[in-house]
């Protein structure tokens, strides 16, 4: 599977007077994934719509593998870049297989049987080819999610961006989707994680970031952000959640 390293450098971002990103400073190595951590209002999301590009940053820079993406034509990165939202966002009137298709033939061109193609060898790697004539609405949230994730692959991305993929499934449907990120990470695809699930940051995550108030107070590999937190700012914010 192809991938890129990603470093963000000095990103602002405000909207209006409300500065959300205050210099954020982040190396994600190729293969690896990185989850980022941290109070609600953080910068968290906003971070992930700056990679992408969602979200135009004020300054600083994104780079994948070393060369910078800002102000690239947006259905160019799109190929380059997977985003997973809380929400899913799928076609509510379309089937789950021309979830999949629409974005194969207008962002990629590729003809309507490669797209058909492509697009059920994904659900089939989600394990819901069976689902491909159905539209979203008859699907569990977690086989919704899963239909997102494989929209996203399908496009052959170099990065997947995950921002709180699994905080509207419900409890019992959080295991799948963590599952399947988790053969994605151990697959080799560059991955950034904003999540809440303390435990798939400590056993996946190659580094965990933990952000508060617009910046990346700390970062390591996850037994050093959890076990052994140098900042008060972390500390307290693991005390309430862990």
């Amino acid at each position: 599977m192809p991938s890129s390293s990603l470093r963000v450098a000095d990103l602002h971002l405000s909207f209006g007077t409300l500065e959300v990103l205050r210099g954020v400073d982040l190396e994600v190595p190729r293969g690896s994934t990185t989850c980022v951590i941290g109070p609600s209002g953080s910068g968290k999301s906003t971070l992930l719509r700056a990679i992408n590009q969602l979200d135009r940053p004020a300054s600083g820079d994104v780079l994948l593998d070393g060369v910078s993406v800002i102000g690239t034509d947006p259905n160019r990165l799109r190929r380059r870049i997977g985003m997973v939202f809380q929400h899913f966002n799928l076609f509510a009137h379309r089937t789950v297989l021309d979830n999949l298709v629409l974005p194969l033939r207008s962002v990629l061109g590729l003809s309507k049987e490669e797209a058909r193609e492509r697009a059920l060898r994904h659900l089939t790697d989600v394990g819901l080819a069976d689902k491909a004539p159905y539209r979203p609405s008859a699907l569990s949230g977690g086989q919704r999610q899963r239909v997102a994730i494989a929209r996203a692959l399908a496009m052959g991305p170099e990065l997947m961006l995950f921002d709180e993929a699994t905080s509207a499934l419900d409890p019992e449907l959080v295991k799948g989707v963590l599952g399947l990120m988790t053969d994605l990470s151990a697959g080799g695809m560059t991955m950034v994680v904003v999540t809440h699930e303390m435990g798939f940051a400590r056993s996946v995550a190659d580094q965990v970031a933990f952000m508060d108030q617009g910046r990346v107070v700390a970062a390591g590999p996850p037994a050093a952000v959890f076990d052994s937190p140098t900042s008060p700012r972390l500390r307290s914010f693991l005390s309430q959640v862990l």
